[in-house]
């Protein structure tokens, strides 16, 4: 028979002597001392069992009439000694902590009664946007159009499509202008071992290891103001215009929500009026006006930022356009001065000479 705690609903608390003597008693039935003692033992024993074996066997297979048994036993004389007690089978655990269960059960319950409405509402939504937006390409839906501003998002979708091609070549020139630096300085190095080792030819091979190496310092100073260039154009492109693309996104898919919640409740309204349309018709109202209202603010803070981007543009490409030009004009002039004080106009530090460390264009 296992114990209490391993099966559920059987409760045996069990005495070794008491065992061994009946054990005793079913082999000595002829000593009188043992038959004496077995007899009390069974005076004190109340068996309130009435059925015969056939039922017995029955009832121990688990059949309708199934009881619950629990046999109660303590110390060795105890006038409870061996009764057993039967209940009705109630056919399920019993489980002392049920409570908690119920409650973390009914937790769960909610969220995903929270979870299913949160789906319902998404799909809901999405079904009536998908359904504008086909009606839209169709030709058969209405739409609301600022002509004013989707004229400024067009020309701002334009206009960066136009800075990537910039900011592509002058990537491009960089790189190519880069190898060009970095031959003349392999050829300078070369005009200066031959000058060493050519007595005869010692100043022409000087003239010209001086002219790269200067070819070659200049080059790395228009290659520092390219890059601060690239640079400043690249931030304005994937960082500020980027920014208020993704907010015209939103505003975009505002508006198709919002037309689509204004389709649907001009469609009711179209419709008869009656105990069932009605609670609908204000539902969709007010759906319609938190559409609105989002919709509004959106195509505010869409206006107000294009507004700024445009003028930040013309401010970052103004300084940009006249450092490029400055600094490319002052190279292919061989004027080093000037290249130097374009620099020092824009704030642009060069790596020092001979350090380790990768160049500008490397850590691009």
């Amino acid at each position: 028979m296992s114990a209490a705690g391993e099966a559920p609903g059987l409760t045996v608390h069990s005495h070794p002597a008491t065992a061994e003597m009946h054990a005793r008693d079913s082999e000595s039935d002829s000593e009188e001392p043992v038959m004496a003692e077995a007899q009390a033992r069974d005076s004190a024993a109340e068996i309130p069992v009435t059925s015969n074996g056939e039922d017995m066997k029955h009832m121990m297979t688990g059949g309708p009439t199934l009881k619950e048994t629990r046999i109660v036993s303590s110390s060795y004389g105890n006038p409870s000694e061996g009764i057993i007690e039967a209940e009705t089978y109630r056919g399920g655990l019993k489980n002392a902590q049920s409570g908690p269960v119920v409650i973390t059960d009914e937790i769960s319950k909610n969220i995903a009664l929270e979870k299913l409405e949160q789906m319902k509402k998404w799909s809901i939504s999405t079904y009536k946007c998908t359904r504008q937006v086909l009606s839209e390409k169709l030709g058969r839906g209405s739409k609301t159009v600022d002509l004013e501003l989707e004229s400024q998002i067009e020309i701002l979708r334009e206009t960066k499509r136009k800075y990537e091609n910039l900011l592509r070549l002058a990537r491009q020139m960089a790189s190519q202008f880069y190898q060009v630096v970095q031959t003349q300085r392999q050829l300078g190095d070369v005009f200066g071992e031959l000058s060493v080792k050519s007595p005869e030819l010692h100043e022409e091979f000087g003239y010209n290891a001086e002219t790269q190496k200067l070819l070659c310092k200049n080059g790395e100073t228009l290659l520092g103001a390219i890059n601060f260039f690239i640079a400043s154009v690249n931030t304005l492109v994937n960082k500020t215009i980027e920014d208020t693309l993704i907010a015209v996104k939103q505003y975009e898919n505002a508006r198709i929500e919002y037309d689509a919640y204004r389709t649907d409740l001009e469609e009711l309204n179209l419709g008869p009026r009656d105990a069932v349309t009605i609670p609908k018709i204000e539902q969709s109202q007010q759906q319609f006006q938190i559409h609105k209202e989002r919709f509004d603010k959106l195509r505010t803070s869409v206006s107000i930022k294009l507004k700024f981007l445009d003028e930040n543009k013309i401010k970052v490409m103004h300084n940009q356009l006249l450092l490029f030009h400055n600094a490319v004009s002052a190279y292919f002039a061989g004027n080093q001065h000037q290249l130097e004080q374009v620099l020092k106009q824009f704030h642009i530090k060069l790596k020092a000479p001979g350090s380790d460390g990768p160049s500008w264009l490397e850590e691009q």
